[in-house]
């Protein structure tokens, strides 16, 4: 459960910012499920106030909304949302890459080297469950940053920050439904490092391409499908899901999807 102390309400909204932020980049709190600030707070032993400013301070991160008469909201997901998404990261992503190839140093292909032999080693799955390893969310999350780190522009890293965790969103979701026990993820990572460190910058932005859309791929392929879960990820991305449903949020430490 989360700890905070009641004579700091910056902390309490610290705290609060920090937990919702991770449920909904994780998927646990729905695209379109209402954020009641009662029960939130009741949930998280904090103040109310502490709640609204939390969520206050999602919004301009787009991954919360505020609507008349129905108060926070998760921010929803769609299919145009996801192209979108996509096309803008593969624009920001090849001018970062091109930058970083031109301007790293010997520093930052030692980053990449590592970020990528990190990654490598850590399995996409947990053992005990098999549910989505936290460890590799985030080793994943520094390869890619490591991969543009060079690039010089405080600016275009922080919009690349923005537009990959908004991508995770998509990819949290989906992951039970998009077939990663198929998927060569390690060969992708490996060619991106190789590409990287040799300092082909059409050969990484062409890759980078390939490694984004394959994911985008995967997911419209699941939303089309017919099972419980890709029934589920096409209501998500179709607007369909209740904003009726009640918040999800529950103290503690929430675990990780499971993969069907």
């Amino acid at each position: 459960m989360l700890s905070v102390d009641p004579a700091a309400p910056r902390s309490q909204t610290s705290a609060a910012y920090a937990r919702l932020r991770e449920d909904i980049l994780a998927g646990g709190l729905q695209p379109g499920e209402r954020l009641k600030i009662a029960e939130i707070a009741c949930a998280l032993e904090v103040s109310p106030g502490a709640i609204r400013e939390a969520l206050s301070r999602l919004v301009p991160e787009q991954l919360v909304v505020f609507r008349d008469q129905k108060g926070f909201v998760v921010a929803p997901l769609s299919v145009e949302d996801l192209e979108d998404l996509t096309d803008l990261r593969c624009e920001v992503e090849a001018i970062a890459l091109r930058r970083s190839v031109l301007r790293g140093d010997v520093g930052w292909e030692g980053s990449v080297l590592a970020a990528a032999h990190r990654l490598r080693r850590t399995k996409i799955l947990t053992s005990a469950d098999r549910s989505l390893n936290r460890d590799w969310v985030e080793r994943h999350r520094t390869f890619h940053t490591a991969l543009v780190s060079a690039c010089g522009s405080p600016r275009l890293l922080a919009l690349h920050a923005q537009l990959y965790e908004q991508s995770e969103r998509y990819r949290s979701l989906s992951f039970p439904t998009v077939g990663e026990r198929e998927r060569d993820r390690q060969g992708e990572h490996q060619a991106l490092a190789d590409a990287a460190l040799d300092r082909n910058a059409d050969g990484l932005v062409e890759l980078a391409v390939k490694h984004f859309r394959e994911t985008t791929e995967r997911i419209l392929k699941a939303a089309d499908g017919g099972s419980m879960g890709e029934a589920t990820l096409a209501g998500i991305l179709q607007g369909k899901m209740a904003e009726q449903a009640p918040c999800s949020i529950i103290p503690g430490d929430r675990a990780p999807s499971k993969p069907a």
